[in-house]
């Protein structure tokens, strides 16, 4: 490692997201009341653009937090505004949260929005936008995806789809295009000047049929179209494909990562591509580590891929409150540092690291 953070949280979170400030915004899952939102403020050596030398402060720091009566397992901060928007169960409704200013460190519950025919339906699924106007995209089925204007709770769209597959992520490719995962794997794209046309499906290696699947976008540099960037998809199994979705016919590349063998379940499975680092994606939620991929030697042949590190600091940090060894349940890349990470486990553990790779590599 060229640096390790670490910090222990009151209970174990299933989300990290970029906030503010290059703030940190974590949240409990646990299914009694309570659970807490907190923002952090990162280790100084994280908050500066290059990488800095000792550093005597090395801890996270509690900026401001609040409590949810529910779990929460989506969490995304609204690009420029103060406000956080989270799902969990028990139905498909998002709720709203707004960061407090600097003389209060409470992160304050604001009005609900309500979904349509929520009860009964599974969390939602998040992501956030703020190109025109502060919106959120949200779903559990490919049959309920809409967008919510954040502030004024106007439905801005709703997907138009004969399939009522359950979803496992989504994701805006820009302001008019947006992606979404199917559990089963299959990748959908729709277009919100044209809500009424079916969506485009890319379809996925056969599997059996118990195998579930996540995915991981990638924003592309200055002036590239977003459908140029390629679209990876991580399997219960550990296999991963990437895709370019101006040409869905065919994979651009497909890999076996060096998982354990089942998988353990869908549950924490997380793939993300490096935002600084061409060609690298991290991957986690089969065990208590993190893997990160160079993929650019990949080819569709399918064969195991080797990583390039295995960060192991969660497995050797002693069993979770089950008893059971802790199990990362999110990672993260951080904005600018090219291979610095952040991950959490079910012990509660948070880490920061930064790994030292030979040179010609990522």
């Amino acid at each position: 490692y060229r640096d390790l953070h670490t910090f222990e949280l009151q209970a174990p979170t299933r989300l990290i997201e970029w906030a503010r400030g290059s703030r940190v915004c974590v949240a409990g899952y646990g299914q009694s009341d309570g659970n807490e939102i907190l923002q952090l403020i990162p280790p100084p050596t994280l908050l500066t653009k290059e990488t800095q030398g000792l550093c005597p402060e090395r801890d996270f720091k509690v900026e401001c937090g609040g409590f949810s009566e529910r779990p929460v397992y989506s969490l995304k901060y609204v690009p420029d505004t103060s406000l956080l928007v989270t799902s969990g169960p028990p139905d498909s409704s998002l709720q709203v949260w707004q960061v407090s200013a600097e003389d209060s460190d409470v992160i304050k519950s604001v009005s609900p929005i309500a979904t349509e025919n929520g009860t009964g339906q599974s969390w939602a699924k998040i992501a956030t936008i703020s190109a025109r106007a502060p919106w959120v995209l949200h779903g559990s089925r490919l049959d309920r995806v809409q967008i919510t204007e954040v502030e004024s709770r106007k439905n801005v769209y709703t997907a138009a789809s004969r399939g009522s597959e359950e979803l496992s992520g989504l994701a805006f490719l820009d302001c008019n295009t947006l992606l979404l995962c199917c559990a089963t794997g299959q990748l959908c794209v729709a277009d919100i000047r044209q809500p009424q046309n079916l969506m485009e499906a890319v379809s996925v290696p056969s599997a059996p049929c118990s195998e579930q699947w996540c995915m991981g976008t990638r924003h592309g540099a200055q002036g590239l179209e977003p459908s140029s960037q390629p679209v990876a998809r991580l399997s219960s199994r550990g296999l991963l494909t990437l895709t370019d979705l101006r040409k869905t016919s065919e994979f651009l590349a497909l890999a076996k990562a060096r998982v354990p063998s089942p998988g353990s379940g869908a549950e924490f499975l997380c793939v993300s591509w490096a935002p600084a680092l061409e060609g690298c994606l991290a991957i986690s939620g089969f065990d208590g580590t993190v893997h990160v991929y160079d993929t650019q030697s990949w080819d569709s042949s399918g064969r195991e891929a080797e990583p390039i590190f295995v960060h192991k600091g969660h497995a050797f940090g002693g069993a979770s409150g089950s008893g059971d060894p802790p199990l990362v349940t999110v990672h993260t890349w951080h904005l600018q540092k090219p291979r610095t990470l952040l991950s959490a486990a079910t012990d509660g553990s948070l880490h920061v690291w930064d790994w030292v790779q030979p040179c010609g590599k990522c």
